[in-house]
Formats: structure tokens, sequence, C-alpha cells
């Protein structure tokens, strides 16, 4: 049985099922019953048209619900006739599913769990997993993201961006669970890359390739993190690097700059850097300049300032952060290592303490107090 062939095929499906009248819940529940169907009876009859065979099982599932429906025996039949397979599936209905999984109405979180249920293909239970909740609580989300898009009908282009925001929430998810989310990010994005000519879809894909390169050498086998100018560079798959870069080059040649194209340039600098030292610090600044300027974004102006500080040095950073929201998340890690390259380690640590105790997550915490914790032995000696 191929997995992923069926993974690949069930937002297809879902798109054909919608497309001929069905709503999007009912769609969906159609065609995770063809699905288990699928893995029943492949193995031993395996499909010639693999797509065909399940839009054909998963309009039947429909009409059967609709038929057993006794609050709708009243409502005009939809379809009595089973349409041909392959009659009208050339259309790619891939991306209509997209913007019907990041539909305005829904909350982000909703929207990430609707998108790898329908669009992803996985099950209540991976993404529970993922997300390290309970089963019950990830299908009550599921289900209540799924009767807020039913009957809705698109009657103009879905918003591209929204469903750039929604992947890229997956993509920062990272890894838990027996599902990596990063991995699974690039796959949707790539499929959404396939479906439109958009540079800031092909922008979202570069920045994704250029991060998850330096996954390996992110952290120790321990689980500490390594900060980027203290990672070995050896470790970064240069494969993934160079498709990235091949893939952020066509979408800046198009001459269309966009916030993920930016963000894309910027971490295409980082990986060029054989050692941290050679980092162009100088071009980092631009990129971030171009992208404040689309943006205005106050983790961009935040990140700016430590490339200004890189660039320019430690007080020209501290004057930038200066001009920030100090309550933003990072700026007292940040203030900590500017202040720690200003050659004032009693502020630092002071900083770095700071950032631990507001720090969201564990990793993180434990490497600031571990920063705090080194510059308070190196000045008791």
């Amino acid at each position: 049985m191929d997995e992923a062939l069926l993974r690949t095929l069930t937002p297809a499906v879902i798109g054909v099922l919608v497309r001929r009248g069905a709503d999007f819940a009912a769609a969906e529940d159609a065609v995770q019953d063809a699905l288990v169907e699928a893995v029943r009876v492949w193995p031993d009859d395996s499909p010639r048209d693999p797509k065909g065979w399940l839009v054909t099982v998963a309009w039947r599932k429909y009409l059967d619900a609709v038929r057993a429906d006794t609050t709708r025996r009243n409502r005009e039949v939809l379809v009595e006739s089973e349409p041909v397979p392959g009659e009208s599936e050339a259309v790619d209905d891939t991306l209509q599913l997209y913007f019907l999984c990041a539909h305005p109405s829904l909350t982000p979180t909703s929207a990430v769990a609707l998108t790898l249920r329908a669009v992803g293909g996985l099950t209540t239970r991976q993404i529970a997993q993922a997300y390290l909740v309970p089963e019950a609580t990830m299908a009550q989300r599921i289900s209540r993201a799924k009767r807020t898009v039913s009957g809705v009908r698109f009657t103009r282009h879905g918003d591209v961006a929204t469903v750039l925001r929604v992947l890229y929430l997956v993509f920062n998810e990272g890894y838990s669970g027996d599902v990596d989310l990063a991995a699974e990010a690039i796959r949707l994005t790539r499929r959404l890359a396939a479906t439109t000519d958009d540079e800031e879809v092909a922008g979202l894909l570069a920045l994704m390739l250029l991060h998850h390169a330096r996954r390996p050498a992110r952290t120790t086998p321990d689980g500490r993190l390594v900060p980027l100018a203290d990672q070995d560079r050896g470790l970064w798959d240069v494969g993934m690097i160079a498709e990235g870069v091949d893939v952020l080059q066509s979408a800046l040649g198009r001459d269309r700059l966009g916030e993920f194209q930016a963000q894309a340039a910027i971490a295409a600098l980082h990986a060029d850097a054989r050692t941290a030292e050679e980092t162009d610090w100088v071009q980092v600044v631009e990129w971030y300049d171009e992208l404040v300027r689309l943006s205005d974004s106050p983790v961009a102006r935040l990140n700016r300032a430590v490339a200004v500080g890189e660039a320019d040095g430690p007080r020209a950073g501290l004057a930038a952060l200066a001009e920030l929201d100090p309550a933003l998340p990072r700026y007292t890690a940040v203030a900590a290592y500017l202040h720690e390259r200003d050659g004032n380690p009693v502020t630092a640590a002071r900083l770095y303490a700071e950032a631990a105790r507001a720090a969201s997550n564990l990793p993180e915490c434990a490497h600031l107090t571990r920063q705090a914790a080194r510059l308070n032995a190196e000045m008791r000696r």
C-alpha cells in the first residue's frame, strides 16, 4: 500500500467532491471512508487509475450518507447518476482546497489542523501527537473547523498570503510525535508551488529549504540549542541549500519582491558563509531594510538590530534596539548579546538571566541560563 500516494491524492479527491456540490465536511468524511476502503482493497486489487477509483468510491460514500440523512430526505437530490471517473477530474482542485483550509473565518490553530488533515492527509491522531494534545481535543478542533467552512463557495480568487501564513505556522512547529511538521510543511509548499506561479510561494519554499538544511546542526545530541554562529556547518545539507538558492533566484528574477523572498535572501547569505566570521552582514542589514519596508514587522526590526550590531558594532546595534518596544519577545536576549559584545558582562549576565525567566520553551530557557552562568563564572575568575 502506497501511503504517500494516498496522501497526495486526498486533497484532489476532496476538491472534486466539493466542486460537484458536496459541502466540505461531508466531502472530507466521504474521502476518509474511501481511503479506509482503499487500504482494505488495494493490496489485493490495485486500480489502474487510483484517483478515479477514490473519486468513484468517495462519491458513492457521500451519496449514501446523503440518502441516509433523514433531515435531508425532502431536499432536492443533488446527483442521481454516477459520474464517469475522470470526466471532470482533469481540473486541479488542490489550490482551492488550500484556500478553503486557510479561510479567514478560521483561527490560525484551526486552519493549521484542517490543512494537515485535508491537504496533508494526516490522521487526527497524528496531528494530535504532533501538537501534544489529546486526540479527542484535536478531533473537536477539526470538526469545528470543518463546520465553519462547510458551505463556503469561492466567488473570487483566494488569498495566497493567508495560505502561506498557515504553511509557515506548520513549518515553525518543527518536530514532535511521529510527524515531522517541518518536512510536512515543505512537502505541502512544494505542492502549492506546483499549482500556482506566485513568487511568494517560491520565496516561502526557498526559506523553508534553507532553514531546514541547518537542522542537523541546530541542537546537540542531548538536545541543547546551538546558536547559528557556533553550528558545525559541515552538518548542513548542501543539496537542500543549493535547491533553496535556485528556487530563490528564480523568484527574485521576476522582480516582484515579497516578505518571504526577503527572508529567504537573508537565510541564503547565512548559508553562503563558510564560517560565521565570513557572513556578509552589510548585505544582511540591507535585506532586513527591505523586509522592514515590506512588512514593518517588529520581529524583523529586532533581528535587524542584531545584524546592525554585527555589521557596524554592538553600540550601533544597541541604538537600533533602543527604538523598539522592550516587551517584544526575545528583546531582552538580544540586548544581553549586544551588551556582551560591547564588553559589559555584568549587564549581559543580568539580562541573560532575565531573558531565561521569560523564555517560552525549555531549550531556549536552558540556553539563556547557561549564557548567564558562563558570564558569571568568567567574572569570578
